[in-house]
């Protein structure tokens, strides 16, 4: 059995950097990586709305929500009640955080074919319509 020999550094550097040359790329599974960094070089953290995990502002799935204050049901109870006839109830406005894991739990996002994760098209956008009652009121 022969004894391995170290090679020297000169050996060293130029059998890495040929090493180097020859490796195939890693796959990628998408053309960013899951990240919206493109020329950062680093981008500040922020806690998941769910589970507080600290995930990279660029990678967590954002959601803005608008609700009204009061659910569905009692709105009709406090028109009734209210002394104002065309009172606009105040609204919630959230911008939810979610990690990566949260996300897909909770189905805000979902997991998709190889063929299906090249469409880049945004999903529709969601626009309420206005009560055909305000439209005659005006």
């Amino acid at each position: 059995a022969r004894s391995f020999q170290h090679p020297s550094k000169s050996e060293w550097s130029s059998a890495w950097c040929l090493s180097l040359l020859r490796t195939p790329k890693m796959t990628q599974k998408r053309r960013n990586n899951g990240r919206n960094k493109h020329g950062r070089g680093a981008v500040k953290f922020i806690r998941c709305t769910n589970c507080a995990r600290a995930c990279p502002k660029d990678k967590a799935i954002k959601k803005f929500v608008i609700r009204n204050i009061v659910e569905a049901a009692a709105v009709r109870d406090i028109a009734e009640a209210s002394v104002y006839e065309s009172y606009v109830l105040p609204k919630l406005y959230a911008k939810l955080h979610y990690c990566i894991s949260c996300a897909i739990h909770s189905k805000v996002v979902r997991n998709r074919s190889r063929k299906a994760r090249k469409d880049r098209t945004p999903p529709p956008r969601f626009r309420p319509t206005q009560n055909k009652s305000d439209n005659k009121a005006n």
